[in-house]
Protein backbone atom coordinates (compact mmCIF):
# COMPACT_ATOMS: atom_id res chain seq x y z
CA UNK A 1 0.00 0.00 0.00
CA UNK A 2 1.39 3.51 -1.29
CA UNK A 3 2.22 5.08 2.40
CA UNK A 4 -0.06 8.09 3.01
CA UNK A 5 0.41 11.31 4.71
CA UNK A 6 -0.30 11.38 8.92
CA UNK A 7 -2.87 13.61 8.21
CA UNK A 8 -4.61 11.68 5.69
CA UNK A 9 -4.37 8.76 7.39
CA UNK A 10 -6.11 10.41 10.29
CA UNK A 11 -9.03 11.73 8.36
CA UNK A 12 -9.20 8.44 6.45
CA UNK A 13 -9.15 6.78 10.10
CA UNK A 14 -12.33 8.73 11.45
CA UNK A 15 -13.98 8.41 8.28
CA UNK A 16 -13.84 5.00 8.41
CA UNK A 17 -15.91 4.62 11.58
CA UNK A 18 -18.35 7.24 10.68
CA UNK A 19 -18.59 5.68 7.23
CA UNK A 20 -18.98 2.41 8.58
CA UNK A 21 -22.75 2.42 7.85
CA UNK A 22 -24.04 2.49 4.53
CA UNK A 23 -26.61 4.86 5.54
CA UNK A 24 -24.23 7.48 6.05
CA UNK A 25 -22.14 6.62 3.65
CA UNK A 26 -25.44 7.06 1.19
CA UNK A 27 -26.43 9.89 2.73
CA UNK A 28 -22.94 11.89 2.35
CA UNK A 29 -22.35 10.57 -1.28
CA UNK A 30 -26.17 12.35 -2.07
CA UNK A 31 -25.37 15.28 -0.37
CA UNK A 32 -21.84 15.39 -2.12
CA UNK A 33 -23.67 15.06 -5.30
CA UNK A 34 -26.30 18.07 -4.56
CA UNK A 35 -26.24 21.13 -3.08
CA UNK A 36 -28.50 19.97 -0.26
CA UNK A 37 -31.53 18.01 0.47
CA UNK A 38 -34.36 17.99 2.82
CA UNK A 39 -35.02 15.12 5.10
CA UNK A 40 -38.26 13.95 3.18
CA UNK A 41 -36.31 14.09 -0.02
CA UNK A 42 -33.02 11.82 1.13
CA UNK A 43 -36.08 9.58 3.07
CA UNK A 44 -37.72 8.89 -0.49
CA UNK A 45 -34.81 9.15 -2.14
CA UNK A 46 -32.95 6.21 -0.29
CA UNK A 47 -36.02 4.67 0.91
CA UNK A 48 -35.00 4.98 4.92
CA UNK A 49 -37.35 5.31 8.03
CA UNK A 50 -37.62 8.42 9.73
CA UNK A 51 -35.71 6.46 12.73
CA UNK A 52 -32.89 5.32 10.29
CA UNK A 53 -32.25 8.36 8.80
CA UNK A 54 -32.83 10.78 11.72
CA UNK A 55 -29.92 8.48 13.45
CA UNK A 56 -27.62 8.71 10.85
CA UNK A 57 -28.35 12.07 10.45
CA UNK A 58 -27.65 12.75 13.85
CA UNK A 59 -24.20 10.96 13.73
CA UNK A 60 -22.97 13.16 10.36
CA UNK A 61 -24.26 16.10 12.08
CA UNK A 62 -22.16 15.62 15.39
CA UNK A 63 -19.12 15.13 13.14
CA UNK A 64 -19.52 18.39 11.25
CA UNK A 65 -19.88 16.54 8.61
CA UNK A 66 -23.44 18.19 7.23
CA UNK A 67 -25.28 21.39 8.22
CA UNK A 68 -28.28 21.76 9.12
CA UNK A 69 -31.11 24.37 8.09
CA UNK A 70 -34.55 24.47 9.74
CA UNK A 71 -37.55 26.48 8.42
CA UNK A 72 -41.11 25.91 7.18
CA UNK A 73 -42.29 25.75 3.69
CA UNK A 74 -45.84 27.33 4.76
CA UNK A 75 -46.81 26.09 8.37
CA UNK A 76 -45.01 22.52 7.74
CA UNK A 77 -41.31 22.32 8.81
CA UNK A 78 -38.56 21.52 6.40
CA UNK A 79 -34.82 20.59 7.21
CA UNK A 80 -32.62 20.90 4.82
CA UNK A 81 -29.25 19.42 4.91
CA UNK A 82 -25.63 20.40 3.23
CA UNK A 83 -22.21 18.81 2.73
CA UNK A 84 -19.19 20.96 4.74
CA UNK A 85 -16.37 21.67 4.21
CA UNK A 86 -14.93 18.82 6.85
CA UNK A 87 -17.74 16.66 5.53
CA UNK A 88 -16.50 16.78 1.74
CA UNK A 89 -12.59 15.77 3.34
CA UNK A 90 -13.46 13.23 5.29
CA UNK A 91 -15.78 11.61 2.07
CA UNK A 92 -12.62 12.34 -0.09
CA UNK A 93 -10.12 10.79 2.09
CA UNK A 94 -12.36 7.79 3.07
CA UNK A 95 -12.52 7.11 -0.74
CA UNK A 96 -8.95 7.52 -1.86
CA UNK A 97 -8.34 5.36 1.04
CA UNK A 98 -10.86 2.69 -0.11
CA UNK A 99 -9.24 3.23 -3.90
CA UNK A 100 -5.98 2.51 -2.74
CA UNK A 101 -7.11 -0.78 -0.27
CA UNK A 102 -9.00 -1.90 -3.67
CA UNK A 103 -5.36 -1.16 -6.31
CA UNK A 104 -3.61 -2.87 -3.46
CA UNK A 105 -6.02 -5.93 -2.99
CA UNK A 106 -4.13 -9.04 -5.10
CA UNK A 107 -7.40 -11.01 -7.66
CA UNK A 108 -6.90 -14.48 -8.12
CA UNK A 109 -9.93 -14.69 -11.03
CA UNK A 110 -8.28 -18.10 -11.84
CA UNK A 111 -9.05 -19.90 -8.91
Amino acid sequence: MKPTKPADKALADKANKIFDNRFRLLIMSVLAANKSYSFNELKDLLQLTDGNLASALKVLEESRYISVMKGFVGKKTNTIYSITQPGKLALKAYFNFMEQLIRDTPLNLNE
